[in-house]
């Protein structure tokens, strides 16, 4: 579903993207986007952040309560809030217009391609199926189901959110730097700014009830990267 007011616009990437065998759905205005969305249940959503009737960070909003749709926000401003803004509402991926709509439809394929069971490309061997449960002191990772819990509570993480987790959780072990988490969760063809890692770690956070400072589940290794904490 391509969500952006601008026509000839939404035209091109629409285009782009029938042209690489997808059925693409337009739509201009923010409230019809998010009823569109439970109607039509898309795959990916690029979304436009500034839309006529709701903003595309309400709507990224709204539509992250009912779909786990792969989420490519567009924005015409440049400024670090914006995107940090959308991409904390659930986003997966943003550019800045203008953008190639060849990068774009890239960006899309290399999304589509990672897989929703086994490791992202460029990630560890998949868990066996009976180590698919990774405990670390109160969070608890269902690889293959997908699924995370917190003391018990269920955590409702975006694809991205828990792809980026169950690399790290893969190989507990190991410290993940922003390129190779980039080409275990994007692909090794995304194109674009690695400090994307950094904002989805920070939800990721967020979300578990973890702090930076503490690092209970998510520990950042200064110049290095990433790795998993021992729950404590």
């Amino acid at each position: 579903m391509v969500v952006e007011d601008e026509q000839s616009l939404a035209d091109v990437v629409a285009t782009y993207l029938e042209r690489e065998g997808f059925e693409v759905t337009i739509c201009g205005d923010g409230l019809q986007a998010v009823t569109l969305a439970r109607q039509i249940d898309p795959d990916v959503i690029v979304l436009d952040l500034g839309l006529p009737g709701l903003d595309g960070v309400e709507v990224c909003r709204q539509v992250r309560t009912h779909s786990d749709a792969y989420i490519v926000m567009l924005t015409a401003r440049t400024e670090e809030v914006d995107t940090l803004i959308g991409l904390s509402v659930g986003s997966d991926d943003y550019m800045t217009k203008p953008f190639s709509p060849r990068e774009l439809t890239a960006r899309i394929q290399a999304m589509m391609r990672r897989p929703r069971t086994g490791p992202a490309a460029g990630a560890p061997a998949e868990v066996p199926a009976g180590e698919s449960l990774r405990e670390f002191g109160d969070l608890a990772i269902d690889v293959q189901g997908r699924e995370v819990t917190v003391a018990g509570t269920p955590v409702a993480l975006t694809r991205t959110e828990f792809d980026i987790l169950a690399t790290l959780a893969r190989d507990p072990g190991v410290v993940f730097s922003r390129p190779q988490l980039i080409t275990a969760v994007w692909g090794p063809n995304w194109v674009g700014d690695d400090h994307l890692v950094d904002v989805h770690i920070g939800h990721l956070r967020r979300k578990l009830g973890d702090e930076a400072s503490r690092g209970r589940y998510v520990r950042t290794v200064r110049g290095v990267g990433y790795r998993m904490g021992i729950g404590q």
